[in-house]
C-alpha cells in the first residue's frame, strides 16, 4: 500500500513545520511551561490564522475539509517540537460535533473551533482500569437535554476550553455529551501532568448536557478511534524529534578522539529507533486509511495505538539513554520528548490495555475493560 502524502498534505506539512519551527523554540517552550495556563496562546493564534485548526472540519463549518490525514500530518509536526498547544483534544472534539452534532451544536461550536476563537476539549478517561469506550459516568434524560453525574480523569488542557465533550453511559448505550465548562454542577480539580500540561479532574453532579448524536449509535467509539489515531500521530512526531536531538548530540560529542555517532553500539541503538519509527508510521497510515474506507478500522486503530505506545516509549528511552548524564537534565530539550512519550503511551490506556482490546476485536468477543 502506498502511504506517500499527496500535494495537499505535503503543503500542510510544510506550513505546519514552518510555524512550529518559528514559534516552538526551546526557549519559548520553556517560558510557556512556567506560565499560568501552560498553553502557548501566541502559537495557537498563528495556527488559527494559517487555517490549520480547522483543517479537518468540513468547509461549511469554516474548515478546509482535508480529513483525518491532514490532522495527523499537523500533529506529527507538533510532536517533533513538543509544542504546548491543545490541538488533538480540541480538534477531535470538534470533529465529533461536525459529524454527529445537531445544527444548533454545529452553529454554536464549530466556527470558533475553526478560527481558534474558542476551544473544546475531551473527557474520555476515568480513574481505574476502565475501557474509555465503557464509561462509568452516568447520563440521565432531563426534558430535551441530559444530566451527567460522574468523575472524568486527566481531561487535557481545560484552561481556555468553553465546552467539554464527555463520554458517559445512558440507558440506551454509551455516547458523547457536550457540557459547558462553567455549567452548574461542574467542578474542576486541576492537576499537573507529566508533560507539564495543566490537566483536570472533572467532577459532574447533575451537570446539564446536550447529546452529540444518540447514545448507543457508535459516536463514542468513532471518537475514541479518532483520538487514538491523533495520539499515534503526535507520538510519531515526538519520537522523531527525540531521535533528531540524539543524532545532533552524538554527531557533536567527541569521545576518545571520535564523534560518539561513529561508535557501533550507538549506531545500533539509533537503527532500532529508525525501525520502530517506520513501523509506527506504517501502522498510523494503515489506521487512517481503514477509518476513511470503513474496513477493519477497529483492529487497525488498536494496532497503530499499540505501536505508538510501545515503540514510541522505546524510542524516547533510547534517545535519552544515548545522551548519557545530560539526558536526565529535566531542562534539556530531549527530556521534554521523553516526558511527552511517557504520557502519550498511557493516554486512553497503555500497551497492555491495547493488546487486550485488540485480542477481543480479533476474537469477535466483548472488549476487555
Amino acid at each position: 500500500m502506498n502511504f506517500t502524502l499527496d500535494e495537499e498534505l505535503e503543503a500542510v506539512r510544510g506550513l505546519a513545520a514552518e510555524i512550529f519551527a518559528d514559534h516552538a523554540t526551546v526557549e519559548r517552550v520553556r517560558a510557556v511551561e512556567g506560565s499560568p495556563s501552560r498553553v502557548d496562546e501566541e502559537l495557537w493564534t498563528e495556527l488559527a490564522k494559517a487555517g490549520l485548526l480547522g483543517i479537518v472540519l468540513p468547509e461549511d463549518a469554516g474548515g478546509a475539509g482535508l480529513g483525518l490525514g491532514a490532522l495527523c500530518v499537523l500533529l506529527e509536526e507538533q510532536g517533533r517540537f513538543v509544542a504546548p498547544v491543545p490541538v488533538w483534544p480540541a480538534t477531535v472534539a470538534a470533529l465529533a460535533v461536525a459529524a454527529c452534532g445537531t445544527p444548533e451544536q454545529r452553529r454554536d461550536v464549530l466556527p470558533g473551533a475553526a478560527d481558534g476563537s474558542s476551544r473544546l476539549t475531551v473527557a474520555l478517561e476515568e480513574f481505574g482500569s476502565h475501557d474509555p469506550g465503557a464509561p462509568e459516568c452516568v447520563a440521565e434524560p432531563d426534558g430535551e437535554g441530559w444530566r451527567l453525574t460522574g468523575t472524568k480523569a486527566v481531561v487535557p488542557t481545560p484552561s481556555g476550553a468553553d465546552h467539554v465533550l464527555v463520554a458517559a453511559r445512558a440507558a440506551s448505550g454509551t455516547g458523547l455529551f457536550l457540557v459547558a465548562s462553567d455549567a452548574e454542577g461542574v467542578v474542576w480539580q486541576h492537576a499537573e501532568t507529566t508533560t507539564h500540561d495543566l490537566g483536570g479532574t472533572l467532577v459532574l453532579t447533575g451537570a446539564p448536557a446536550r447529546a452529540v448524536g444518540t447514545p448507543g449509535d457508535g459516536t463514542l467509539d468513532r471518537t475514541i478511534a479518532h483520538a487514538s489515531v491523533a495520539l499515534a500521530a503526535l507520538q510519531l512526531g515526538v519520537a522523531q524529534g527525540a531521535v533528531r536531538h540524539a543524532a545532533t548530540y552524538l554527531g557533536e560529542r567527541v569521545q576518545f578522539g571520535r564523534p560518539l555517532a561513529t561508535f557501533q553500539a550507538v549506531q545500533h541503538q539509533l537503527a532500532d529507533c529508525y525501525i520502530e519509527i517506520d513501523a509506527m508510521r506504517v501502522c498510523l497510515w494503515q489506521a487512517v486509511s481503514a477509518i476513511e474506507e470503513g474496513e477493519g478500522a477497529a483492529a487497525a486503530v488498536l494496532v497503530a495505538k499499540w505501536w505508538a505506545g510501545e515503540a514510541g516509549l522505546n524510542v524516547v528511552h533510547r534517545a535519552l539513554h544515548v545522551h548519557g548524564g545530560i539526558g536526565v537534565d529535566i531542562d534539556y530539550p530531549v527530556h521534554r520528548h521523553f516526558l511527552w512519550g511517557k504520557q502519550l503511551a498511557a493516554t486512553l490506556g497503555g500497551a497492555g490495555s491495547d493488546l487486550a482490546r485488540l485480542g477481543a476485536v480479533l476474537a469477535g468477543g466483548p472488549v476487555a475493560s
